[in-house]
């Protein structure tokens, strides 16, 4: 069965042929480590986890490389501003290393609530800085840098096709509204290595030929991929806020440095995970966090359900409600998988539809509806064989029987004051605090011996099933 993927850079779906047969070169744009992480930045490592897992599937033998941004990363993405991780360390009293190791572990975290499987390796700025610098060094030889009072840039206008990736209207930029270049000679020339200012000395920074400093952002990604995945390779990931600038840098610096085109054979970008309210980004304070779902009663593998069910190219607006939905569905789908037998066959009806799904640029949504049909079909059989594959893919732990969930201090309260109604025969009251209960998202029933047994609710109450 083809394998299609859609590709940013033609505008189609193609498909997946890898420059090495049987293997995959896959490189995803990872955090920058100065804060945590929100639900939005999540999305994009659930689009990149079932990627992985659906290469996998597929049968390729796949080297996932992710880059951690500990340096380097300003501000503001047109080379202004301060750096966001020094700025983190400033604002805390905590050395640059103590921030990036603090949000990273807090990002692992997450990743392993999600079911997100490690790459082959996390490769971080601040340790390849040898490689960055040697890669500004190539540039330099051919002619495609030149230095001004604060770094070393890159001089976009020696490239006929720059900005293709994302569609960038360089002439019309040329031609807009005027903005401060600075010293920059085009719009869109971008820092290779920024030099340290003489006010005061960074925490992170490093000699080079031109100056002591620090790498620009766009420069880690191709100096970093280039060393573990070669001077070409197959798939490049990231959001769609990373096309432009970041990746159309990456494409110019890396094509002029390697000689190499496409540098990337394959670019797939995930579409914005947004509130209501609009964009969800720490810069504006409008983030939730995973942390801030399970304090709500969500678990992570609900979230990744939710997300699931939107293909990972489609703008998704999340809210509560949606969620609930999704909270609703998940513990409905793992009780009726708890009921089927296994006759330890596989349903190749149902299972070759679900590849079919997942086969085409990673239709989630519509394998998920497979899976659905095939659990309903009273008629069939090979339903548990089928989802141990399925789970290949959706890693939703659906086959995996859960724990028992602790009742609330506030519940068995409740259940407590019902019973003294009850035994007070003050039935009204008694009702009162069923009700309560019931609106906490437990129920609670009565005993033969006349104590209250008390149940998690399957499903939520503002759907009305119960």
């Amino acid at each position: 069965m083809k394998l299609k993927l859609y590709n940013t850079l033609s505008r189609k779906k193609e498909e997946f042929k890898p420059i090495k047969k049987g293997e995959v070169g896959f490189y995803g744009c990872g955090p920058t480590v100065y804060w945590y992480q929100h639900i939005g930045n999540l999305r994009r490592y659930v689009f990149e986890d079932v990627l992985y897992r659906t290469l996998v599937y597929n049968g390729f033998k796949v080297k996932h490389i992710i880059n951690v941004t500990d340096v380097g990363h300003l501000t503001s993405d047109s080379d202004d501003g301060e750096d966001k991780v020094e700025k983190a360390a400033k604002k805390e009293g905590k050395t640059t290393e103590e921030i990036t190791s603090h949000y990273f572990d807090a990002f692992q975290e997450d990743l392993k609530k999600i079911n997100f499987i490690q790459p082959t390796k996390w490769t971080w700025a601040t340790k390849h800085i040898k490689e960055q610098i040697a890669l500004v060094k190539k540039l330099e030889e051919k002619g495609f840098t030149y230095k001004t009072s604060d770094g070393v840039y890159f001089d976009t206008s020696q490239l006929e096709d720059y900005g293709r990736l994302a569609l960038l209207d360089v002439a019309g930029l040329k031609a807009g509204k005027r903005i401060d270049m600075g010293e920059k000679k085009n719009k869109t020339d971008f820092a290779l290595w920024k030099f340290s200012t003489s006010g005061g000395k960074r925490q992170q920074e490093w000699d080079s030929p031109w100056g002591v400093g620090f790498p620009g952002w766009h420069l880690e990604c191709s100096a970093m991929s280039s060393k573990y995945l070669g001077e070409q390779f197959d798939i490049h990931t990231g959001g769609i806020d990373n096309m432009s600038p970041h990746h159309i840098n990456e494409i110019a610096q890396s094509e002029t440095a390697f000689g190499k085109k496409p540098w990337v054979k394959y670019w797939l970008h995930n579409n914005h995970l947004n509130l209501k309210e609009g964009k969800m980004s720490k810069s504006s304070g409008k983030i939730i966090r995973l942390k801030d779902l399970e304090e709500k009663g969500y678990t992570a593998l609900e979230f990744r359900y939710f997300l699931l069910t939107s293909h990972y190219r489609k703008r998704t607006a999340f809210d509560f409600k949606t969620m609930d939905a999704a909270k609703t569905a998940y513990e409905r789908l793992r009780n009726k998988i708890s009921e089927l037998k296994d006759d330890k066959k596989i349903n190749g009806k149902y299972l070759e539809e679900f590849e079919e799904a997942v086969n085409d640029d990673l239709n989630t949504s519509r394998a998920l509806q497979v899976l659905w049909k095939m659990v309903r079909d009273e008629k069939t059989g090979g339903q548990i064989g089928a989802i141990k594959k399925m789970e290949e893919v959706l890693g939703l732990d659906l086959l995996k029987k859960g724990k028992k969930e602790k009742i609330p201090k506030k519940i068995l309260d409740l259940v407590k004051e019902r019973e003294k109604a009850r035994k007070d025969k003050d039935w009204g009251k008694a009702d009162e605090f069923r009700e309560e209960i019931k609106k906490q998202g437990w129920i609670v029933g009565d005993l033969t011996n006349g104590k209250s047994g008390v149940e998690k609710l399957l499903f939520h109450n503002e759907l009305g099933i119960i």
